[in-house]
């Protein structure tokens, strides 16, 4: 049984006189001690995704249908009161931006003691101990004089490695990091990423990774999903995927990487905008940026323009793309021709 599976999951944000999709019929498994990275631009779905799975949907967001089971209970159904004992022990989030965070007004002691004293009984000294060996384990110095400091007197860094220590206290079994390392330098960044992958090895942590830097997802994960509109395109090994992307748009995320060789060469941006939320185009909704969309008969343009594809192996991935699943036909349909040709041959001789 995988720790955490979800199952066809939908989140809607109810406004009036409309309804929005924000992620539509998302599935994966997440086993223990795997790192699953979610990728995509700005507005894919993948916070939103994030948020769901601890139930920090802010209305008017909810959960439309679908599954989420954490060792096969079902959280969907749990009252907030119930929540609490998962959210924090079970599953913790690392946010986007550390100094939002942390609260100004309160220093970095005062606020991990605040976290321990919502879930568990101890003593201060106990709560202490607990604390100082947290900041210690992620890496930040002299973790006993910064309890007294203030997030301000911190830098960047510092206070990305006091949320991850504060998200590491209740020992969870998974963390969701939603963008870690976006708001740090370079250096930075990769110090993190190291202490991540330290700390999912060491403590046997499932980790997702929610990013639109296909870098660090490549460096963090083992297991991706690239999300456009709400949905999954592809998904599979990291490396597979980003290394012989199937779906016309992650290989678009690919190309517009800046890239090393040949010097100089220009950037490839991806044309035109994703869609906003409830503007969705019918069919699949990457087809009006697809580069391949014209490249097919008039019956391929159809079917991107009406019809949503699903998900479908392809090497080492599943994409849901009518060209791709186009070309699989056509792959088969030529082998069943030189097989068939050679029983001929054979039959012939």
């Amino acid at each position: 049984m995988a720790l955490l599976e979800v199952d066809d999951l939908s989140v809607h944000f109810t406004l009036p006189g409309t309804v929005l999709e924000a992620v539509a019929g998302v599935s994966f498994r997440l086993g223990r001690g795997e790192c699953l990275g979610i990728v995509g631009e700005s507005g894919a779905g993948k916070s939103v995704l994030g948020f769901s799975l601890v139930n920090l949907l802010a209305p008017p967001g909810r959960i439309a249908s679908g599954r989420i089971r954490l060792e096969g209970r079902e959280l969907t159904t749990l009252s907030e009161r119930r929540w609490r004992a998962i959210r924090g022990r079970r599953m913790a989030v690392i946010f986007q931006d550390p100094r939002a965070t942390l609260d100004p007004l309160f220093t970095v002691g005062q606020q991990m003691h605040e976290t321990l004293r919502a879930h568990r009984r101890l003593s201060r000294r106990l709560a202490r101990r607990m604390v100082l060996h947290r900041l210690h384990q992620v890496g930040l110095e002299a973790p006993e004089s910064q309890l007294s400091r203030y997030p301000h007197q911190l830098s960047g860094g510092q206070c990305q490695r006091v949320v991850i220590a504060m998200a590491l206290l209740l020992d969870p079994d998974i963390i969701i990091a939603d963008e870690p390392t976006t708001a740090l330098d370079v250096t930075t960044q990769g110090e993190l990423v190291a202490l991540l992958t330290s700390l999912c090895r060491t403590l046997d942590l499932s980790l997702i990774v929610i990013s639109h830097d296909l870098a660090v997802i490549q460096q963090l994960t083992q297991r991706v999903l690239v999300m456009y509109a709400g949905r999954v395109v592809e998904s599979g090994p990291t490396r597979e995927v980003i290394n012989d992307p199937q779906h016309p748009y992650t290989q678009a995320l690919v190309d517009a990487l800046p890239q090393m060789y040949p010097p100089r060469a220009p950037l490839r941006p991806i044309p035109g905008s994703p869609p906003a939320p409830g503007a969705a185009p019918t069919g699949c909704t990457f087809h009006p940026r697809c580069r391949y969309r014209h490249a097919g008969d008039d019956d391929l343009r159809r079917r991107c323009e009406g019809i949503s594809p699903g998900l479908i192996p392809s090497g080492g991935s599943e994409v849901a793309c009518h060209w791709v699943a186009q070309l699989i036909d056509h792959e088969m349909t030529d082998h069943e021709a030189i097989d068939a040709t050679e029983v001929h041959d054979e039959s012939l001789g």
